[in-house]
């Protein structure tokens, strides 16, 4: 017991909440209780909290191994990412999540299909996720080559998708790949195409935006920083 009593006195006086150590067990993943309990603004706010810490160089100390047989038997992520394939752009870390926490879909470009839709469908009208985020980055090479309207094998048809965002950027300056705030300012508007495309081709996801049941938010990630600002 002094012991435990000199342990508790050593905590204090190094200004640590002993309470909040023992609380955070990040060996455990989400649970069905924790996600039915959990709301859509919870989990965008764990969202940016992870973020914070991975800018901060404060990333939680995980046991992946522990993760793996927590999960074994059951998964349910509280969220569902549609990212780039973009190595620099890793949700899982870029987020501070571990296994379990998200689904992670993607694609070049970071655009809608059916088939990403129908992952989407399956992660929150299923599972019970409560945000969909999606995510562009700044100097996208897939905005970069449709802006440059690249031709190349399957390339050019996955391009097309991304095409309507530099159609409706409205930008007075140089219109070029080499012009990276027009980049990004296509990057942006292709996000909010994204979110535009979720709410108008799944009418599941958007009854369930309807009634509150999920949020359906953008963000842009820097490359420059690891700074992501969410719309």
């Amino acid at each position: 017991m002094k012991k435990l009593n000199f342990i508790f006195i050593l905590f204090l006086a190094a200004g640590i909440n002993i309470f909040s150590v023992y609380s955070q067990d990040h060996t455990v993943t989400q649970s069905k209780e924790s996600l039915q309990k959990m709301t859509s603004a919870d989990a965008l706010q764990m969202m940016k909290d992870g973020n914070q810490r991975f800018i901060e160089g404060k990333m939680l100390t995980r046991n992946l191994s522990e993760q793996v047989h927590a999960t074994e038997k059951g998964q349910y992520p509280y969220a569902v990412v549609l990212s780039c394939i973009d190595s620099r752009v890793t949700p899982e870390i870029t987020f501070d999540q571990g296994i379990g926490d998200v689904f992670d879909a993607r694609v070049a470009g970071n655009f809608i299909n059916d088939d990403i839709l129908g992952s989407m469908e399956y992660s929150c009208k299923v599972v019970g996720s409560k945000l969909i985020l999606v995510m562009g980055h700044t100097g996208c090479g897939a905005i970069k080559s449709t802006i440059d309207d690249a031709q190349l094998g399957n390339i050019t048809q996955m391009l097309a998708k991304i095409k309507p965002a530099v159609d409706k950027t409205v930008y007075d300056g140089e219109k070029s790949s080499k012009n990276y705030d027009y980049v990004d300012l296509v990057s942006k508007e292709n996000i909010l195409l994204a979110i535009e495309n979720i709410k108008l081709k799944s009418p599941i996801l958007k009854e369930m935006y309807d009634k509150g049941e999920i949020d359906i938010k953008g963000c842009m990630y820097d490359i420059h920083t690891g700074k992501v600002e969410f719309y």
